[in-house]
């Protein structure tokens, strides 16, 4: 019977598109080298054990357990997923090859399997159950078979698996694997925000950190969405000067961080918030940038928030309502 696997595509999916491209999955550890010729998983970590010997124990059990499952349990006709979380989006397929030790697709992930990729499924269009269980961040794992039924429903246009019953929620025990999933559901969350709201939810966040803020009045605004400073009015530095863009499916381009730059003066200090992300070439452009410009991701949003909510406003908390969870310490 075929299993259903999930892989991260590097840190913050950025390999995602090199997993597409290229039409296969990866992992790291690469000081292991060829791993073929390994036959029991004990043996796997010993290896694992003497190539990272800064490991902790369990670290390194972990890990074994996971590289023996991508070079032996893993099979040709197994289902498997990778996930975009600029876009928040399931790349779906199917194994096609063996496990082999590649260093030319790569250039820091050489443990490979080949994928036959089949399409691509939206994260909202799955339910909260199917998202608490694709939200692990461990590199490898199987989120179930139910999972990757809904997604099948998606996929060939049957169903929006979100309008269906949840499955029962396992617990988790991990406290790593909650937070990750928490900040899933802090974007989903923020997603649902109209674009008023979200320049709002920003210059709610700026002020938790310190700033008073602004929106400025509705109408051609050159790029002042928010406005922000020490005083409140702009004379005391610094002055950020904020471009609030709420297009999920719409990365930024250069152009767009171009123009927004030549609106602010040279004291100003620019902060562009995108919830569709910005493009390589974007990135480019604030770097080079003469006017200091942070760009903030949808990403980059959910962790600000997080990291500032106790100095959130009653405005700000009640555009995103938020909880406090408790948890053992270790």
């Amino acid at each position: 019977m075929a299993r259903f696997w999930m892989v991260r595509a590097g840190e913050g999916g950025r390999l995602f598109a090199e997993f597409e491209r290229a039409q296969c999955v990866a992992i790291g550890w690469n000081q292991l080298a060829d791993l073929s010729a390994v036959d029991s998983q004990i043996d796997m970590k010993e290896l694992v054990k003497k190539a990272y010997p800064d490991y902790h124990p369990t670290a390194a059990a972990n890990a074994a357990a996971m590289i023996w499952k991508f070079t032996t349990e893993m099979s040709a006709g197994d289902d498997i997923v990778t996930y975009d979380p600029s876009q928040r989006e399931y790349l779906v397929g199917k194994i096609t090859g063996d496990y082999r030790y590649d260093k030319d697709v790569f250039s820091d992930y050489h443990q490979l399997r080949t994928v036959s990729w089949s399409g691509k499924v939206d994260r909202d269009a799955l339910s909260a159950g199917a998202k608490n269980s694709l939200g692990s961040v461990l590199t490898l794992f199987e989120p179930g078979c139910d999972v990757f039924a809904q997604i099948e429903q998606v996929l060939s246009g049957k169903q929006d698996a979100a309008a269906s019953p949840e499955p029962d929620m396992e617990a988790v025990s991990v406290r790593e694997d909650q937070v990750a999933r928490a900040h899933e559901f802090i974007k989903d969350r923020i997603l649902k925000l109209s674009p008023s709201e979200m320049e709002h939810l920003v210059a709610a966040l700026l002020r938790a950190m310190g700033y008073k803020a602004r929106v400025t009045p509705t109408g051609p605004d050159r790029g002042r969405d928010v406005i922000a400073s020490p005083d409140g009015l702009g004379l005391q530095q610094p002055r950020v000067i904020a471009e609030v863009k709420h297009r999920p499916r719409d990365a930024i381009g250069s152009q767009q961080v171009r123009g927004f730059l030549g609106a602010l003066r040279a004291s100003d200090c620019g902060l562009y918030v995108s919830t569709g992300g910005f493009t390589r070439e974007a990135g480019y452009e604030a770097e080079r940038a003469a006017v200091p410009i942070t760009l903030v991701s949808l990403d980059d949003l959910a962790s600000l928030i997080a990291d500032n909510y106790d100095g959130f406003d009653t405005d700000g908390r009640a555009l995103l309502p938020l909880i406090r969870v408790y948890w053992p310490a270790s």
